[in-house]
């Protein structure tokens, strides 16, 4: 399948990378049966993979990341005796992730091109695709391709699929909307927005038999092969040990099981109910609301130490302090957060040649944008105090340090509660941006769920319900505090 490569997103972000140091760095039958490369026995490989790309990479019921290439990776490791951490972050993001070596290689439904071939080394094919157009179940209208003329279809945005619809549509007389993931495309399909889906033909054919409510209508369409990938020119041990692992799997039968085991499943799966669902979501969503609390904390905490830092810089007298906080305050709320995001987790590595983990990039990223706003709070709430309060202190013979600490301050504080407040707010729900680098927060989690039971709309719902619940809770015991040390 012909998939997408992410660019990488670059920010005016040098000036405060100094607060990385805060959280460390880090983050067909053979004829003769292949010997495993002795480099590779004993290691660990950090692996890229996509997020949800049923039924090669997914997470079941218990939140385990499954399918055909995970199972398939984790054999040909145990066989050729290496160890594998994967790392689910997303195609774009694991494509950057291996150019940023930050992992050894990738493993996601990646079809071997030529153009692919420039930046990366791939194995021998382990799978070979193909497209199929797909309709709602209950469509009676659009068997064939001529019934697409002047309609709209949709498919996977730098896909295998949305290239062949593109390669027919002047013939056929239809349009193409492309779109990010296959749930969507699905919902988009069921919802009327488009008549028809081109899509890989093993992933369709998983959807429809977990009840995704389409139909395939067309027969396979010839495609490309699947590859496992590293860099060019490197990790050359790892991919002669997939080789040679892959080629064992396929002379003992293995690799025909593992097909099986995601493929042959041809019965339409019955759905429970909403409460079902609930449950069944229960254990992964409170994961992924644990992980957002945990960098929302982290987050807000170094941020209010910028936030006043950079604040009383604001308002000094001394030109040199002013211009550093401009600076500051002008590049992180100047640029999208998703900018941050991607430059930490990939721009920066690739800059300085030292990898960094997910939660300490998303953390740098919420803490130096939250911190910028907190400036500016702090600055509106230290102006707004009638400087005659200032002034009367000193005329007492006050200090300016002391002045500030026992006067203005403590009137400032009551004035800058609020916004901090709604800071707060703002930066719990801003982790959910941080799922497009692969943080396991709880939109994440969300998405991983809907992609394999392919319901959105539900899934969706419980997911604002749990956000709406603890920023409701959160905001009221904000403002319990306010009231008993403000008031």
């Amino acid at each position: 399948m012909w998939r997408r490569r992410g660019g990488t997103f670059a920010a005016l972000a040098a000036f405060f990378t100094v607060a990385i140091m805060f959280f460390g760095i880090g983050g067909a039958s053979a004829l003769a049966v292949p010997t495993a490369p002795t480099d590779v026995k004993g290691k660990t490989f950090a692996i890229a993979t996509d997020t949800t790309f049923a039924p090669f990479e997914f997470r079941d019921g218990s939140g385990e990341l499954v399918g055909i290439d995970m199972d398939l990776l984790r054999a040909i490791a145990t066989e050729q005796g290496f160890q594998v951490d994967i790392k689910s972050l997303g195609f774009d993001a694991a494509l950057q992730a291996v150019q940023s070596n930050q992992v050894a290689g990738v493993i996601a439904g990646m079809s071997i091109t030529d153009e692919r071939k420039k930046v990366f080394d791939f194995s021998e094919p382990y799978f070979d695709s193909g497209v199929q157009m797909a309709v709602a179940k209950d469509n009676e209208d659009i068997k064939t391709y001529k019934d697409l003329k002047g309609k709209t279809v949709v498919a996977k945005r730098g896909s295998e699929g949305e290239t062949f619809a593109n390669s027919i549509k002047d013939e056929y007389g239809f349009t193409v909307k492309a779109l990010a993931d296959s749930a969507t495309m699905y919902d988009d399909v069921k919802a009327g927005n488009s008549v028809a889906v081109f899509d890989d033909y093993p992933v369709l054919a998983y959807g429809v038999s977990q009840n995704n409510g389409l139909k395939i209508v067309t027969a396979k369409e010839q495609g490309s092969s699947y590859g496992f990938a590293v860099n060019k020119g490197q990790n050359q041990d790892l991919l002669k040990a997939f080789d040679a692992g892959l080629a064992n799997l396929k002379a003992n039968g293995e690799y025909q099981k593992i097909l099986d085991k995601y493929l042959a499943k041809s019965e339409v799966q019955e759905q429970g109910g909403f409460f079902q669902l609930v449950k069944d979501s229960f254990p992964a969503l409170m994961k992924g609301l644990w992980l957002t609390m945990v960098a929302t904390v982290l987050s807000l905490a170094i941020a209010l130490v910028l936030g006043v830092v950079f604040g009383f810089f604001k308002v000094a007298e001394s030109r040199i302090l002013r211009g550093i906080a401009t600076t500051y305050v002008a590049i992180f709320r100047g640029t999208p957060l998703l900018v941050q995001a991607f430059f930490f987790y990939f721009g920066l590595p690739q800059m300085t040649g030292q990898p960094l983990s997910v939660l300490a990039a998303g953390v740098i990223t919420l803490s130096l944008n939250a911190g910028a706003y907190m400036t500016e709070i702090v600055r509106g709430g230290i102006q707004s105090v009638d400087a005659g309060q200032l002034e009367a202190s000193r005329s007492l013979g006050l200090g300016y340090v002391t002045s500030m600490r026992r006067v203005v301050v403590p009137q400032a504080i009551k004035i800058m509660t609020p916004s901090f407040i709604n800071q707060f707010v703002i930066t719990l729900k801003d982790t959910s941006l941080l799922a497009v680098i692969g943080f396991a927060e709880l939109t994440y989690q969300g998405q991983q769920i809907y992609a394999t039971n392919f319901r959105t709309g539900e899934t969706l719902l419980i997911v604002a319900a749990l956000y709406f619940i603890v920023i409701t809770a959160l905001t009221q015991l904000s403002n319990l505090v306010d009231r008993k040390f403000n008031k």
